[in-house]
C-alpha cells in the first residue's frame, strides 16, 4: 500500500497462500513509518530492491477486527467522554452530548477576515441563488421536468452548491441575508476570522447551534480529532463555534449546552438567565458523583471538564492509546489520588485558558523584534501590513521575516514542539496570516482586513508574539503533568 496522501500511514503487505487446502492464508507486514510524503515513501522501498531483503512480521487480526495499529485492551476499562445517546441525562458518560465543528459546504463565501468584504459576498451570491430560483420556478410553472442538477448554473464565482442547497431551490425556497448572523468563529488553531453562521448558506450546523445560541452567553469546548482523523491525535478548547478541521473531523465537548426556554419545563436548578435560553451542564451527574466520591465533595463539574482537558494533553496517555484514539473517541481514566486529579485539573485549567485568551498573552522576554526607525514616519497599518510571513531559511526556525519591515529572532525553538493538528501553533499563524486568493470562487481574503476593521495595526504581529509565548507555556505545563503508568491495567 503505497498511498497517495503526504499523511497516509503507509504498510507493505505480503499475502503467502500455501498450496495445502486446510492452510489459511498468512499476512506478513513490514512498517516503514507514518506521515510520510509519496517521495519518502518510494525512497525507502526502493532501497530495499526486493522482499527478501525485508523485514517482515506475521499479522494476526484482534476482536476489532484490527490486523494494524491494533487497540489497547485496558482503553476499554476507561470512560468514554460521549454519550451514547445525546442529552441522557443518565449517559455513564464523561458528557451528555457533543458535537461535529461546523461544515460550512463554501467557506469562501461564508468566512472572511473582513466583515465588510463578508457581506458583500454573500449579497452577492444570495441574490444570484434566489435569482435561480426566480428562474426555476417559472420553469416548474411551465409544466417543465427539470432536474435541479441539470438547472443550475454551476460558474463557483457566482455561487458554491452543494446539496443543501439544492434541496432548498427544488423547494423553491428562498433566502434572505441577516447581518444578526455574522459572529466570530475559529476557523483553524488560533485564528478567529468572520462567520455567516447561517441554516441555509451553511452545510451542517450540527449541535452548533444548541453550544453557542448567541455570541453573549458564554460557554467552553474541547475540540478532539474525531474517528479515522487522519493526522495525529489532536485537543484544542475554544469559546467559540470551531470549524470541523480546527482539528481533524473535530468532535466538540462543551462545558454548557443551552436550550430555548419555551421548548422546555424549567425547574429549580436551572441556571439563572434573563435570556430565552437556559442553560444545561454538558458534565454529567453520573461522573460528577463518582468524582466527588473518589477526590472529595468540593469537586466541581468544571474541574472535570478541565480535568479531561488536562489528561488529553498527557504525554503518556496519548502514546499509550495512539492507536485507540486514532478510531475511537477518547475514554478517559480515573488517576487514584486526589492530589493528581488536581493537578491535571489545574493544568487543563491553565491550558485552556491560554489556549482561548492567547491573544491576551504577552510575548516572550527573549524573543526580539526588529523594527526600523521608519515606523514613526509610515502609516501604522502599511507599516505592519503582511503578504506572507517566512523563514529566512527552511531550517532556520529560529528568525521569522515578518514584512520587508519587520524580523523576529531568538524564538526559542522548544516553541515548535507544541503541535495541533499536525501542526505547530507557530506555523499555524504564518499559514492561516497571508493574503490568499480562493481559485475557485476568487473571492480574496486579507488577515490586514482584519486589523483595520478592529482598530489594531498590530494585531498581526502581536497574535504572532503571543503564539509563541502560548506555545511555550504549553510545552511547560505538558512537561509537569504527572506521568502515568497504564502498565497494572
Amino acid at each position: 500500500n503505497f498511498g497517495s496522501g503526504s499523511r497516509t500511514p503507509i504498510s507493505i503487505t505480503l499475502l503467502i497462500k500455501h498450496k495445502e487446502k486446510q492452510d489459511k492464508a498468512k499476512i506478513h507486514y513490514h512498517d516503514i513509518g507514518d506521515y510520510l510524503s509519496q517521495k519518502e515513501k518510494l525512497n525507502i522501498i526502493s532501497k530495499f530492491k526486493s522482499i527478501d531483503g525485508m523485514d517482515w512480521k506475521k499479522i494476526i487480526p484482534n476482536e476489532h477486527g484490527d490486523w494494524i495499529n491494533q487497540r489497547n485492551e485496558s482503553f476499554e476499562e476507561f470512560i468514554p467522554v460521549d454519550a451514547s445517546k445525546k442529552y441522557d441525562l443518565k449517559s455513564n458518560s464523561f458528557f451528555l452530548t457533543y458535537s461535529l465543528g461546523l461544515a460550512t459546504g463554501r467557506d469562501a463565501w461564508v468566512l472572511n477576515f473582513s466583515k465588510n468584504s463578508l457581506e458583500e459576498n454573500l449579497k452577492t451570491s444570495i441574490s444570484f441563488y434566489n435569482s435561480q430560483v426566480n428562474d426555476y420556478t417559472i420553469r416548474v410553472k411551465n409544466g417543465e421536468e427539470i432536474e435541479v442538477d441539470d438547472f443550475i448554473n454551476t460558474d463557483e464565482t457566482k455561487l458554491s452548491w452543494n446539496r443543501n442547497l439544492k434541496q432548498d431551490l427544488g423547494k423553491l425556497k428562498k433566502l434572505e441575508y441577516n447581518k444578526e448572523n455574522v459572529i466570530q468563529s475559529l476557523y483553524r488553531p488560533f485564528t478567529k476570522t468572520n462567520l455567516y453562521f447561517d441554516k441555509g448558506m451553511n452545510a451542517m450546523q450540527y449541535q452548533n447551534r444548541k453550544l453557542f445560541p448567541n455570541q453573549n452567553l458564554y460557554n467552553r469546548i474541547i475540540c478532539i480529532s474525531g474517528k479515522s482523523a487522519q493526522k495525529p491525535f489532536s485537543v484544542l478548547a475554544s469559546d467559540r463555534i470551531a470549524d470541523l478541521q480546527v482539528v481533524d473531523k473535530g468532535q466538540c465537548f462543551p462545558l454548557y449546552y443551552y436550550e430555548e426556554k419555551e421548548q422546555v419545563q424549567g425547574s429549580l436548578f436551572d441556571a439563572s438567565s434573563e435570556s430565552k435560553y437556559i442553560r444545561r451542564d454538558g458534565v454529567s451527574d453520573f461522573i460528577y458523583e463518582r468524582a466527588k466520591k473518589q477526590y472529595g465533595k468540593s469537586i466541581t463539574k468544571e474541574d472535570i471538564f478541565y480535568y479531561v482537558y488536562g489528561i488529553l494533553h498527557s504525554p503518556n496517555y496519548r502514546e499509550t492509546f495512539v492507536n485507540d484514539l486514532k478510531k475511537m473517541l477518547p475514554r478517559i481514566p480515573l488517576v487514584d489520588k486526589p492530589i493528581d486529579f488536581k493537578s491535571f485539573s489545574n493544568a487543563g485549567k491553565r491550558l485552556a485558558d491560554i489556549h482561548i485568551n492567547y491573544e491576551s498573552i504577552p510575548a516572550c522576554k527573549d524573543v526580539i523584534v526588529h523594527l526600523p526607525k521608519e515606523q514613526l514616519r509610515m502609516d501604522a497599518y502599511e507599516f505592519y501590513k503582511v503578504t506572507k510571513l517566512r523563514f529566512p531559511k527552511r531550517n532556520q526556525r529560529d528568525t521569522i521575516i515578518y514584512n520587508s519591515r519587520i524580523k523576529i529572532s531568538n524564538i526559542p525553538l522548544e516553541a515548535y514542539q507544541y503541535q495541533v493538528n499536525s501542526k505547530s501553533a507557530i506555523e499555524w499563524i504564518m499559514d492561516r496570516y497571508q493574503v490568499k486568493v480562493d481559485k475557485k470562487t476568487r473571492i480574496k481574503n486579507d488577515p490586514n482586513d482584519w486589523s483595520l476593521e478592529n482598530e489594531k495595526p498590530s494585531y498581526i504581529l502581536d497574535l504572532l508574539l503571543s503564539v509563541i509565548n502560548v506555545s511555550v507555556q504549553t510545552v511547560d505545563i505538558v512537561e509537569k503533568l504527572p506521568r502515568l503508568d497504564f502498565t497494572e491495567s
